[in-house]
């Protein structure tokens, strides 16, 4: 494999583990941003910045420790008793992001496609268990697929809303005023730091493995500022339909506006996007539960299985508007000492 195939792989895994069941289903977006009108995209630009700086520095550390899982990328962080802590909050923050998203496929399942909630969950989980048990092998393959559908998808709404109406992009580029309120401007970082500190599963494991630093710092770029563009065409999109910001998954209602095919295969986008983050976070914690109880692999992933599938019984909209904002806040000590923190020398 070259290295311009290994960076574009490398970038998709990166997109693919950040972009949940909240990202690709708007409702990530809608919270964090589109709430906050043009100042939302201010919002996302920093959002931008933050995915490709602290995404590469993530793995190219993990590269040059050879951390095995976040337990040991935390460790030498963080030192080892707040690294310890650190370590329990990530597990616990992405085994509940991973029952989100869980519930988010069980949402598409039952507010779009009209099936039910339980199946979606359940079908979910089985070809979960059937990627997970082939390892990261498994993990590249999905996001080779999905990523780019998703970008594609991105753009084709945005192009096809203000193809017809461009003076609503201004709007949504300009703020006509700053806010007095100012949690826009905290926004930015919070989701940053929600994202970066679940997508550590993932990132440390592809640092270790991978260890080019060319290949990791291009990955982490691309990857990055695909996840920006992702950002920034939904918002845009969003921001003209405030109406369905209620919605569960306000992106589906705008792409129903573009007929039945259309809203079909963008289903099948969302919820692909949903099995990449599910399969790459059980991924991840399962590596941990493994190094630190010393499991049996597929005992580990049965476990972390029925734990998020009891979690998930809490309903998907409900799971993003509260977890995702507290953990957000939660995750902004680790944001501020990642950024802080030097690469070691090789």
């Amino acid at each position: 494999m070259n290295q311009l195939t290994s960076i574009l792989i490398l970038a998709a895994t990166y997109v693919g583990t950040v972009v949940g069941a909240g990202f690709s289903t708007g409702k990530e977006i809608v919270t964090f941003f589109s709430l906050n009108g043009a100042l939302g995209t201010i919002g996302i630009a920093i959002t931008g910045f933050l995915f490709i700086v602290v995404g590469s520095k993530i793995m190219i550390i993990s590269a040059r420790i050879q951390a095995y899982s976040f337990q040991e990328f935390n460790v030498y962080i963080f030192g080892i008793k707040v690294g310890k802590i650190v370590n329990i909050l990530i597990f616990i923050v992405v085994v509940c992001v991973t029952s989100v998203m869980l519930s988010g496929a069980g949402a598409v399942f039952h507010e779009q496609l009209g099936l039910p909630y339980q199946m979606g969950i359940i079908t979910t989980l089985f070809l979960c268990y059937i990627v997970i048990l082939k390892g990261l092998k498994g993990i590249f393959a999905i996001n080779s697929y999905t990523v780019p559908l998703m970008i594609i998808f991105s753009l084709f709404v945005a192009v096809a809303i203000f193809g017809k109406q461009p003076h609503l992009l201004l709007e949504q580029v300009i703020p006509d005023q700053l806010s007095a309120d100012l949690s826009w401007a905290v926004s930015p970082f919070t989701y940053a730091a929600f994202n970066l500190m679940t997508a550590q599963v993932v990132l440390v494991p592809l640092g270790n493995e991978i260890r080019d630093e060319r290949i990791l710092r291009w990955g982490g770029f691309w990857g990055g500022l695909v996840l920006f563009f992702i950002l920034l065409t939904n918002h845009f999109s969003l921001s003209v339909f405030p109406e369905t910001f209620s919605h569960e998954i306000p992106m589906a209602d705008i792409v129903k506006r573009f007929g039945t095919f259309i809203h079909v295969l963008f289903l099948f986008v969302i919820y692909g996007e949903i099995f990449n983050s599910v399969v790459g976070n059980i991924f991840g914690v399962t590596r941990q539960l493994k190094s630190t109880f010393g499991l049996r692999y597929h005992h580990a992933v049965l476990l972390i299985m029925l734990v998020i599938f009891l979690i998930s019984q809490a309903g998907y909209g409900k799971l993003v508007s509260v977890l995702y904002p507290l953990f957000g806040y939660m995750s902004l000590f680790a944001l501020v000492v990642l950024l802080i923190k030097k690469i070691p020398e090789r």
